[in-house]
């Protein structure tokens, strides 16, 4: 036998033998037991989100008698759609989605846009004073002017019962800018710029060329922080807000709900019945109604969202 097969022959035994021992390794009881309780921590916490959604999406496609009488669980009883007709018989239903769509789209544009103009530049060394603005970001982030003067500021401005009120006062999320701001200081490194200038890039060529492709994590987990505060929203519509047709989605299904629950008065027992079983019913379906938009974009998202919570994780 040559000295070629002899070694070839020797490296598969030792293989083996390794193969073998590792197979022999076991998994003691204390980690069975660990990896056990860490199983069934995770199915408690599955099981507390994922049965609340399938009851709720059960009870939308169920009957008012039976939402009203709890006889709804995990799946529907007596199935209607009695619910989304009541919703979408709303002419104002698919105006306040038109509306949703466009402060979520263009209010998370100008948000992303504003948030990477602030934490770029607060991410450089070479910004003079940045420590001093970024102190001054912090503060907003901790004390604010409160309700009244935030109105006042709105309605000086010219912004009251306009589109833009719901998407100017918060464009700028605080967090957002320091999420923004730690992934430019710990990706994109000083080296990188220096070099770039060095070719004859400038600031704004370099952004747009190299720091953005490289931020896309980022921009996509700091854009969906933005469209869900945006499609979410509705307080800020019941201030600044007197027109219906501006009105978002989640200002309309309010109304819907409020207007469809009893309030007093001399109606006739039968008719209360009814309107509050139809109120008890349209909570289920406002809730699946107003959350699909969001589940159908999540998804697409998901592989960014994975990266951009690792932002300031230490890295081996």
């Amino acid at each position: 036998m040559s000295a070629g097969s002899q070694t070839g022959a020797r490296l598969s035994q030792r293989t083996e033998r390794r193969a073998a021992r590792a197979r022999r390794i076991r998994e003691s009881r204390t980690d069975r037991m660990f990896m056990f309780c860490v199983y069934l921590l995770l199915a408690v916490f599955l099981a507390v989100v994922l049965l609340p959604l399938i009851y709720i999406v059960a009870s939308s496609f169920s009957s008012p008698e039976a939402v009203s009488s709890g006889r709804v669980l995990f799946w529907p009883v007596e199935f209607s759609l009695r619910g989304y007709d009541a919703v979408f018989e709303n002419p104002q239903v698919l105006r306040g989605y038109a509306n949703s769509l466009f402060y979520t789209v263009v209010g998370t544009l100008v948000s992303v846009v504003m948030t990477i103009a602030i934490a770029y530049p607060m991410s450089r060394r070479t910004l003079v004073g940045r420590n001093l603005v970024m102190s001054v970001i912090l503060f907003t982030m901790l004390f604010t002017g409160g309700l009244i003067p935030t109105y006042l500021v709105v309605q000086q401005v010219g912004l009251l019962d306009t589109r833009w009120a719901l998407i100017v006062p918060q464009a700028i999320g605080v967090w957002q800018v320091i999420i923004a701001r730690t992934y430019f200081r710990t990706v994109i490194p000083d080296e990188l710029a220096e070099a770039a200038q060095l070719d004859g890039c400038g600031d704004l060529r370099f952004l747009w060329s190299v720091v953005i492709p490289l931020a896309k994590p980022m921009i996509a987990v700091v854009a969906l922080m933005y469209a869900i505060m945006q499609w979410n929203s509705y307080f800020d519509a019941l201030i600044y807000l007197k027109n219906p047709d501006l009105f978002p989605l989640q200002l309309v299904l309010r109304n819907i709900l409020i207007l469809n629950t009893y309030s007093g008065g001399a109606i006739d027992a039968s008719v209360v019945l009814q309107r509050q079983q139809l109120a008890d019913l349209l909570k289920y379906s406002l809730i699946v109604v107003a959350s699909v938009p969001v589940l159908l974009i999540y998804p697409f998202v998901a592989r960014y969202f994975t990266k951009g919570i690792m932002i300031g994780a230490v890295k081996g």
